[in-house]
């Protein structure tokens, strides 16, 4: 939640933690107050793909790279209709945008559409102590007064966490569109949106495949009255633990062996349909910078993620589920979390993080490929 109105960078303002942790700092877009989970991205680039994916709903957004704005605001680069993170979190902003696509500053799009933020903190600190304690509930207050800090933590306390929050239906288109095919049209996929980014379809559709966006409360009739090649299930906000509606037509969608591919909470729905849980992570994988390994062929891939949840599935065996088979495919080099799921089966596999990375990187474009053989496959 955001209320704001229009201000400068000389307005004092704070950034509170639910354990009462407070940085001080100036104005930086909307002022006013939000709330949201404290995250931090260690991308150096893209700040606008971040702040339009609508998988950071309900996120304060901290930025690691120390200065932010440089290249502005255009009006190319975003991944859906309007900015989704409640928050964002700086310590340099560029005083002067520059670059040929620029139409404003990023502080000035963060105004037009009430982002409030702050600047001028020491963002190190900050994600240091969110490594160490935790992804956390937050606030950012500004204005000429504000009140006594006490009050302030009180108000984040109050606030739900991330934890057991259903998002996807938030941030979902309400009704289908169609994404048609560049080129000639080889496919038709059915692709449900629990927060899909705009670069998803358009990646599917450089590859001959007609998209054909459905709502996150779309029934398996909905599905297949496209009479799709393919079903595709995006990433989104929230707790997967609440989406029984879309592990509901997942399940679906399995009992029919149609080809399909996830990413992201698509990842975490074909987990669970597969009868695996899910936790959320000590502080979450965001960024442009994540190492991942494809175990299928023991490449090393360096990724685009932005998850704070994760399947829990064995990593050193083949599990049995009511599908077949299936294993973990991919694996983060870091920590060893569950990065990728593939069936053995029949035609399906998924990943935690975005191949489709506007921003880049783009070693991971090849699992869009891979989708296409699933679906050769299966025509022949």
């Amino acid at each position: 939640m955001t209320t704001s109105t229009r201000g400068t960078a000389k307005v004092p303002a704070v950034l509170v933690l639910e354990d009462g942790r407070v940085f001080r700092g100036r104005a930086y877009g909307a002022v006013g107050e939000t709330f949201g989970e404290a995250v931090f991205s260690t991308g150096m680039t893209g700040y606008q793909e971040t702040l339009t994916d609508p998988s950071y709903d309900r996120q304060i957004v901290v930025a690691t790279a120390p200065q932010i704005g440089n290249t502005g605001w255009n009006d190319e680069d975003d991944e859906s209709k309007r900015i989704w993170v409640s928050g964002y979190v700086v310590r340099d902003p560029a005083r002067v945008p520059s670059n040929w696509r620029a139409k404003r500053s990023l502080d000035d799009e963060l105004v037009a559409q009430d982002i409030v933020g702050i600047s001028g903190i020491d963002t190190r600190a900050l994600t240091r102590h969110l490594r160490e304690s935790g992804s956390m509930r937050s606030g950012i207050f500004s204005g000429e007064t504000l009140p006594a800090d006490a009050e302030l933590v009180s108000r984040v306390q109050a606030q739900p966490a991330m934890k057991g929050l259903s998002l996807y239906e938030e941030v979902a288109t309400k009704e289908a569109y169609v994404v048609p095919a560049i080129g000639e049209k080889k496919f038709t996929v059915a692709a449900v949106d629990l927060g899909i980014k705009g670069m998803t379809p358009h990646r599917m559709a450089e590859r001959g495949i007609e998209v054909h966006v459905l709502p996150a409360t779309a029934t398996p009739e909905d599905v297949y009255a496209v009479n799709p090649d393919g079903v595709f299930f995006s990433n989104g906000p929230g707790d997967p633990a609440t989406a029984e509606g879309p592990v509901a037509l997942m399940t679906a969608v399995l009992e029919r062996r149609t080809p399909l591919f996830g990413i992201c909470f698509g990842n975490q729905i074909l987990g669970r349909a597969l009868g695996f849980g899910t936790f959320k992570l000590k502080y979450g994988h965001r960024g442009i910078n994540q190492p991942v390994q494809d175990r299928t062929t023991g490449k090393v891939e360096v990724t685009a993620h932005n998850h704070g949840f994760a399947v829990d599935a064995p990593l050193d065996k083949v599990s049995d589920t009511k599908f077949g088979r299936a294993e973990v495919s991919h694996v983060c080099l870091n920590d060893n979390v569950v990065e990728g799921l593939q069936l053995l089966d029949q035609p399906g596999f998924s990943v935690q993080y975005h191949p489709e990375a506007a921003a880049g990187p783009h070693d991971a474009a090849y699992l869009f490929d891979r989708f296409v053989s699933l679906m050769e496959s299966a025509r022949a």
